[in-house]
């Protein structure tokens, strides 16, 4: 185990999120609370994802006084618009025809919260679909039920291996978590 100045916690229920940062090797523990995501219409889609880890970060000044709090927040951005979460079968339909056959971008924005110091970063990802075929889309939906996912889907699913041609940058910030950001940050800030 990588060892940390203070002990670190992972403000996400992401199973993706978990697992990232376990296998990097970190002990953590897990706290969730409710926070409202909404932010300004008038900021710029690339800046979502920092701009919701900072403010998650914030509901947890409390526990980042004797811990390191690490939340994030990943967007799927295409045509300048930003894909959520979808909430019905027919609104991840839509949202996997619009990423068919297109390029598309993630970012996951990730702050490290601890003693009133708020260290917040990004990664970009470029990802390629293959055309999908309604059938695909529905079988995708039907067995991975994708409706916690931004965009509608996870790409460690049947999804990124049947219908993601190719990735420009890191799988793990499509997956929730810039690992290697990550790493770097809490080992170069917090490691002993």
């Amino acid at each position: 185990m990588k060892k940390l100045s203070a002990p670190l916690i992972l403000a996400s229920n992401s199973p993706r999120r978990k697992q990232i940062l376990s296998e990097l090797g970190f002990e953590f523990s897990t706290i969730v609370k409710e926070i409202n995501e909404d932010f300004p219409t008038e900021i710029l889609p690339t800046n979502v994802p920092e701009f919701l880890a900072h403010k998650k970060a914030k509901a947890y000044q409390k526990e980042s006084e004797t811990h390191i709090v690490l939340t994030s927040d990943t967007v799927v951005i295409i045509d300048n618009q930003i894909l959520g979460k979808p909430y019905s079968h027919h609104e991840a339909t839509q949202m996997l025809k619009k990423l068919s056959g297109n390029k598309h971008t993630v970012i996951t924005g990730v702050c490290l919260a601890y003693k009133n110091e708020y260290i917040t970063f990004s990664d970009t990802v470029d990802v390629f679909f293959l055309s999908l075929t309604d059938s695909e889309i529905d079988y995708y939906i039907n067995k991975n039920k994708p409706f916690d996912k931004a965009g509608a889907y996870g790409i460690q699913e049947w999804i990124g291996m049947s219908g993601i041609e190719k990735i420009v940058g890191s799988f793990y910030t499509v997956m929730g978590l810039p690992a290697h950001l990550v790493y770097k940050h809490l080992v170069t800030k917090f490691g002993v």
